[in-house]
């Protein structure tokens, strides 16, 4: 995908430093139950962590149980990029800035009980959070 924004890896390390860097522009994982958005609950915004385009909102957060705050659905499809990962021996579906091309999470069909389906599984550390007004 032709990215809007694009960056050297020099400068995306610069930027965003050691543990977003890893995560964002390495697709590394934080560990589970340690993001500080996980327990996050108030109305507002989240926004890719290393370009800040809007995402997901408050609204579509849920409980998954994961380890990881979950959304079960984008803020517009084009928002997002999926990409297919067989990085662990496995089929999963990778979740891209679309803006950027930073690693986000995974998308899982196993959302039950939300309207799309889907659980957006996201790092904490990929993502910023903008309290609403």
């Amino acid at each position: 995908m032709d990215y809007t924004i694009k960056k050297s890896n020099d400068e995306w390390r610069s930027e965003l430093g050691p543990e977003k860097f890893k995560v964002l522009r390495e697709a590394g994982t934080e560990r589970p139950g340690t993001g500080e958005l996980l327990d996050e609950e108030r109305s507002g915004t989240y926004t890719c962590g290393a370009c800040n385009t809007e995402l997901f909102k408050s609204g579509t957060k849920f409980d998954s149980g994961c380890g990881w705050p979950s959304f079960y659905e984008s803020v517009r499809p084009e928002a997002v990029e999926l990409l297919e990962d067989r990085s662990l021996g496995s089929v999963r579906t990778e979740v891209r800035c679309a803006n950027c091309g930073s690693h986000l999470g995974h998308v899982f069909p196993d959302g039950f009980g939300t309207p799309t389906g889907d659980r957006y599984c996201m790092n904490s550390i990929s993502l910023n959070f903008t309290p609403a007004e």
